[in-house]
């Protein structure tokens, strides 16, 4: 049985950046108790207004004639994967945290202008889903995307627990301190440019890995992952022992991407 889609509509509280370039969005509403079974760091799929469109217009069910009627061109919301980074169910709140890379595209520029009250639509899959296995040494890669998903495994390792983690962000000052109960060793690149191209398989390959009793996480730019992934493979690292996802293609949008990127994670 495929599990339940939650989806609603709810509306911006508070925002802040918290580095220059990762803008925390606390999102409100009594429908966020329905989340309460999703599992913190999960993907979930964000319904973002189109510029100039303050309401999330989702389509609607005609039971009489048994079709979808979808909106108007002009109110269809913009689609985009994004982290379930934190939730409050006593406050009534989910956190959403966005990378500011520009206005080009619908969701870092929702972000940017967004004011409380401003409304965004999102959908979750009703399922807990366990990001990472009970392991001894662990391996987390990822760019400034991956920050969200990261953090959240950091913050659930288990003390006996050891690794690395490389992330790669715009600058020193985008540096995220993360709390970890775990033995894990950061670093830190910096890139300016990041659809330029990336240093962060590079770091990856140089460093010395367990042979076994190991696990991967990897999240970045779609090459990024496909070189990581076959490192990974060269060096008999099995299906099970990794997870890596590339959450964008430079230079070609979310939605237009998302062929390529499937195939890739299915490889």
């Amino acid at each position: 049985m495929k599990p339940r889609i939650i989806k609603h509509v709810l509306r911006l509280k508070r925002k802040a950046y918290i580095t220059p370039h990762l803008i925390r969005v606390t999102l409100e509403g009594d429908a966020v108790t329905e989340y309460k079974d999703c599992t913190l760091g999960n993907n979930n799929k964000i319904f973002i207004p189109p510029a100039g469109v303050k309401e999330v217009h989702f389509p609607e069910y005609n039971e009489e004639l048994e079709i979808w009627l979808h909106p108007e061109p002009h109110l269809v919301p913009a689609v985009r994967t994004y982290t379930h980074r934190a939730i409050d169910l006593v406050k009534k709140e989910m956190v959403i945290d966005f990378v500011h890379h520009g206005e080009n595209g619908p969701a870092s520029r929702w972000a940017i202008h967004a004011q409380p009250g401003d409304e965004l639509g999102v959908a979750m899959k009703a399922v807990e889903k366990e990001l990472f296995p009970r392991t001894d040494h662990y391996l987390l890669a990822g760019d400034a995307t991956a920050l969200p998903v990261l953090s959240c495994i950091l913050e659930s390792l288990p003390a006996p627990a050891s690794g690395v983690c490389v992330l790669e962000v715009h600058g020193p000052e985008d540096e995220l301190p993360v709390h970890t109960r775990a033995d894990i060793r950061f670093i830190w690149l910096h890139n300016p440019h990041p659809e330029e191209g990336s240093r962060l398989a590079a770091t990856v390959r140089e460093l010395e890995l367990p042979a076994e009793n190991r696990f991967a996480y990897i999240a970045a730019e779609y090459r990024t992952v496909k070189e990581l992934r076959e490192h990974l493979r060269e060096h008999r690292w099995t299906k099970e022992e990794f997870y890596a996802f590339s959450y964008w293609k430079a230079g070609v949008a979310e939605d237009q991407s998302a062929r390529d990127r499937r195939a890739e994670r299915e490889r």
